[in-house]
């Protein structure tokens, strides 16, 4: 029941933060500008792109994560047995 709860949790919070398009687009576009970056240069587009680069690369391992959960925890050890010879 906890483990549900807490994957339902994890799995809303992206959504909490919910942004259109063009609203993370303008985000991202002032941000580049912020490092000094200007508009129609190709360091401009370069900047935006390492931005969208980052956010997936965020969300892959958020969602790895969030996998990580289902799996079944596997414990090994070793038990010695003695052989009668």
């Amino acid at each position: 029941m906890a483990k549900s709860f807490l994957l339902l949790l994890l799995a809303a919070l992206p959504l909490a933060g919910c942004v259109t398009a063009e609203e993370q687009r303008a985000a991202d576009e002032g941000e580049c500008r912020s490092y000094g970056f200007s508009p129609g240069t190709d360091a401009f587009a370069n900047c935006l792109l390492e931005l969208e680069l980052d956010r997936r690369a965020a969300i892959r391992a958020n969602r790895i994560a969030l996998e990580a959960w289902d799996r079944p925890l596997v414990i090994y050890r070793p038990v010695p047995v003695r052989v009668r010879q």
